[in-house]
């Protein structure tokens, strides 16, 4: 076998392994805050695709133009989410938690569904054709701007959390509810603000997926899988660690192929989710961001 197949499915698969390292911080970063694992999370992915896929049609703009609008969007879906489902069942035990998120999930897809219908939607873009040559490896323009960008939304949410007043805030809240309340902190609010900003992630994470794949409303389930296997591999509550193991497991699937067909990736997902379990448990960077 040459060389050339082999690095060709690296450079995919880091290329698309950003993009997952985008859709794990939104989880983990409501993971690290409140503790709660959000099971809508696929879904509100899925929901910003076919935002974006809406933007492209009615006004023409091109998904990583109508990004910002997505993920302000999904922002305010994420804060009314918290504000009115996950504030409740904050205190609950966690297998109490879980109902109340999949049935908000559920709710999304279906409202999805009515909306676009059950077809799978492929849209064409400006740069959906277009590619790079460099030696042997063939770039597509739309999976090298889709992970530059998914890189660069990692990272200023990293710096928020680390510099801003309100990112100190997030912190506080995730490393001692009890404690920043005592020092003024309105948790609650800080806890609305970081659903909304995981959401947002997730929903910029759809927009940028949507030129590179068919879309369906059925695909939630699929991308929560991928978060949670992603999150694991970092390390719950990591930010870093979620752009960590979303390289690793992007690699990992197109990489695969060469032994495996691709419809057998999920297989891999949960292969690399068991050998961290065993091996490392608590993540390539576990701790909170």
């Amino acid at each position: 076998m040459k060389y050339e197949l082999p690095l060709q499915l690296v450079v995919q698969g880091i290329l698309l392994g950003g993009v997952y390292g985008l859709i794990a911080v939104g989880l983990s970063l409501i993971f690290g805050v409140m503790g709660v694992i959000n099971f809508a999370h696929g879904p509100m992915m899925v929901l910003g695709m076919y935002i974006a896929y809406g933007i492209l049609v009615l006004l023409g703009l091109d998904p990583y133009v109508s990004l910002l609008l997505v993920a302000g969007a999904l922002f305010i879906l994420g804060y009314l989410v918290q504000a009115t489902v996950v504030n409740r069942i904050l205190d609950f035990p966690e297998a109490m938690q879980v109902l109340p998120l999949v049935a908000t999930g559920l709710i999304i897809e279906n409202a999805v569904l009515l909306g676009f219908g059950p077809d799978p939607r492929s849209p064409r873009t400006a740069l959906g054709l277009a590619t790079l040559h460099l030696g042997p490896v063939m770039i597509d323009v739309s999976r090298l701007l889709a992970f530059a960008l998914a890189v660069l939304i990692t990272g200023l949410v990293f710096l928020f959390l680390k510099y801003s007043d309100v990112g100190k805030s997030i912190r506080a809240a995730a490393d001692n509810r009890v404690g920043a309340l005592l020092v003024g902190i309105r948790v609650d609010r800080v806890n609305n603000f970081s659903f909304g900003v995981g959401a947002a992630t997730t929903g910029a994470a759809g927009a940028l997926l949507l030129p590179l794949m068919a879309t369906s409303p059925h695909l939630g389930h699929d991308f929560t899988m991928t978060a949670f296997v992603v999150v694991i591999l970092g390390g719950l509550g990591s930010l870093p660690g979620a752009l960590v193991g979303g390289l690793i497991l992007g690699v990992a699937e197109s990489v695969s192929t060469l032994v495996v067909p691709a419809t057998m990736k999920q297989v891999v997902s949960f292969g690399l989710l068991v050998a961290i379990m065993l091996f490392k448990p608590q993540g390539l960077f576990g701790g909170k961001a």
